[in-house]
């Protein structure tokens, strides 16, 4: 099962998947935040009381019905009423090390980061309540 589909503020992507710990997932990608928004649906026994998994990127158009996506390492795990988790810096940190971040990208990746989670926290740690002020309402199954 696969469905896509646009909305003025990003791109939603749901999917099946082949994964020991979850079944599918569902991502919105949102170009205007740098943001990858995903909800994996996962298997019982695998429950971490997640709700959102936002990846630190570009994303967004690149030519008619074509997007792209590039994570740059960094995460932020959000769960309800908790402080939102960033993690993947000693990923970005060695992908600086080894030339495929320059200076002012990873600069950039971690300031994306930082706000995200500011944002999230200044929001009692509601991730909706955050986009929403945004302007975006997202949709999951």
């Amino acid at each position: 099962m696969e469905r896509i589909h646009a909305e003025p503020f990003g791109l939603y992507v749901e999917r099946t998947v082949d994964n020991p710990r979850y079944h599918y997932i569902e991502s919105w990608l949102l170009p205007d935040l740098a943001l990858r928004a995903t909800v994996y649906h996962l298997r019982p026994g695998h429950d971490r009381a997640q709700t959102y998994y936002l990846d630190i990127g570009e994303y967004g158009p690149c030519e008619a019905k074509k997007w792209r996506a590039e994570g740059h390492y960094l995460h932020v795990v959000a769960r309800p009423g908790q402080v939102p988790e960033l993690v993947g810096i000693d990923d970005l940190l060695t992908a600086h090390a080894a030339g495929y971040f320059d200076t002012a990208q990873t600069h950039k990746a971690i300031e994306r980061a930082a706000a995200v989670v500011d944002g999230i926290a200044g929001c009692d740690h509601d991730v909706d309540r955050w986009l929403a002020r945004q302007g975006i309402t997202l949709t999951w199954l």
